[in-house]
């Protein structure tokens, strides 16, 4: 019986691509050279992160954690969310972000969601909670197995017990940590390649019956 599911947040809980890239559109800016850095394993994490933040000074030297809660407040739960979580916690079943985005996000949906463990990547700030440009890392964004196993081992969950619902290449590391891995609205072949069962259409409910069925092969 599946008793946890562990969820990535940016294009699954939520209605954008990225967190990440929420802000810097909000500022009219790309990071599209930065990825490209990390993904070719050129930058770490810490460096990834510091790059960003340095894009936002450019517009507001001075940016502080409520100023990206404004920014962020827009963004949208994917269809289907709420619903999904109701009837995830009417069955009794523990839930968890596990998100390379960004906290302030993530603890937003967690509250909305009512989500039992959110972990997700945040900043240093000084007292007035103005960013001083370093990174806080909770989820390495290509190591997201080892940030799922380490949530398991504090709730006491096994990997017989858990399922992941994913949409990205990294989150390929859930399902790794899972025994039914739900890849949603898919990016590519790769993440379909990896997952028990795929969901195409952009409603949350229609993960339900997978989660439910029980019956998926272990990972």
């Amino acid at each position: 019986m599946i008793r946890f599911v562990a969820f990535d947040m940016d294009g699954t809980l939520v209605d954008v691509v990225s967190s990440w890239a929420a802000v810097h559109e909000h500022f009219g800016e790309s990071n599209d050279e930065s990825v490209r850095l990390f993904m070719t394993d050129q930058i770490d994490d810490v460096e990834f992160l510091r790059r960003d933040i340095e894009i936002w000074w450019r517009h507001n030297p001075h940016i502080t954690v409520m100023d990206l809660e404004s920014i962020l407040a827009p963004v949208p739960l994917m269809p289907g969310a709420r619903a999904l979580f109701d009837a995830l916690h009417a069955r009794r079943i523990r839930t968890a972000i596990v998100s390379g985005g960004i906290d302030i996000l993530a603890k937003r949906v967690g509250r909305e969601l009512g989500v039992d463990y959110v972990l997700a990547n945040g900043f240093r700030v000084d007292g007035g909670g103005r960013l001083t440009g370093g990174g806080i890392i909770r989820v390495p964004i290509k190591g997201k197995e080892a940030a799922l196993q380490g949530i398991q081992e504090q709730l006491g969950f096994t990997q017989a017990e858990t399922a992941s619902v994913g949409n990205s290449e990294i989150d390929v590391g859930l399902f790794r940590r899972s025994r039914i891995g739900i890849a949603f609205l898919p990016e590519d072949e790769f993440v379909r390649k990896h997952a028990t069962a795929i969901v195409t259409e952009k409603d949350l409910t229609k993960v339900l019956p997978a989660l439910l069925a029980g019956d998926a092969p272990p990972k």
